[in-house]
């Protein structure tokens, strides 16, 4: 009597006389780091969020924001956003100054489309104005020989 796995019927080769086969197929890795990169491509203009907007190009200096940012938005259809949230002129008169009177902000930065209307960029930069907080309007730099 033999044991199970002793003697095997037929000659044929066991697995210790098998050559030991060292490659690693790196295909699927190679497939799933490619997919991911893909992804992270499409999604990372998402994820960075904001209000889309085509800000004008001008000769100013880029921002130094030691300081949280506080940005109200213009859109090129004269819609008004207080960082991500919509709302109307009415609304942003007198919220700004309740938000202000927390004293978390610090300076107000408006985001105007470069062909927003003309209205409510102006009635914005009025409402900063008499809010007492120090504000600015942002422009993209302008870079020579560039656009």
């Amino acid at each position: 009597m033999s044991s199970l796995g002793a003697h095997r019927r037929g000659g044929g080769r066991s697995r210790a006389d098998l050559p030991i086969n060292a490659d690693i197929n790196v295909t699927s890795l190679v497939d799933v780091a490619f997919t991911l990169l893909v992804i992270f491509i499409i999604t990372a203009p998402i994820l960075q969020g904001g209000i889309e907007v085509s800000i004008p190009r001008a000769d100013v200096q880029p921002l130094n924001t030691e300081e949280a940012p506080f940005f109200i938005t213009i859109t090129r259809d004269g819609e008004i956003f207080m960082e991500e949230s919509s709302v109307t002129l009415a609304e942003l008169e007198s919220g700004l100054p309740q938000l202000l009177s927390t004293g978390t902000v610090e300076r107000v930065f408006i985001r105007a489309d470069s062909v927003a209307y003309w209205g409510p960029v102006l009635k914005t930069m009025a409402i900063a104005v008499n809010s007492g907080v120090p504000w600015s309007v942002v422009g993209e730099p302008y870079r020579p020989g560039g656009e």
